[in-house]
């Protein structure tokens, strides 16, 4: 098991680790839209934010040696479920390999976010 970090990214902002590297799949803890060279949420809208989210994530991924082509599942929140159809307009753009997903609406989430998502993907050694 390996531990994943990267200043690309936002530090945690509890006791957990930015990935896992484990058994061949990389499992990212959930991202929220933290611009990493700021530490704050700066996009106020859905779609920035979920391209910050996504940027984040991609950054993660890309520490673990792996990438968003390589995700095999999302798990996304949303604050509002009806910023649903703009999120999957952002999220169509990233995850061209419809990857299987859940997507579900929470009452709150860190730092007032609008959106967050986590991934599993297949590590680079994975075939």
């Amino acid at each position: 098991m390996k531990t994943i970090e990267t200043k690309k990214a936002p530090a945690a902002i509890g006791p957990y680790s930015q990935a896992i590297v484990t058994g061949g799949l990389v499992y990212t803890s959930g991202q929220i839209p933290i611009d990493p060279a700021t530490g704050l949420i700066e996009a106020s809208g859905i779609e920035e934010q979920t391209k910050q989210v996504i940027a984040n994530l991609a950054a993660v991924l890309a520490a673990a040696n792996s990438s968003l082509d390589r995700v095999v599942k999302t798990t996304c929140f949303l604050k509002n479920i009806s910023d649903f159809a703009a999120f999957n307009a952002i999220y169509a753009q990233y995850f061209t390999g419809r990857p299987a997903r859940s997507c579900v609406e929470v009452c709150a989430l860190p730092k007032d976010a609008l959106v967050e998502i986590e991934v599993v993907a297949e590590a680079a050694e994975a075939e």
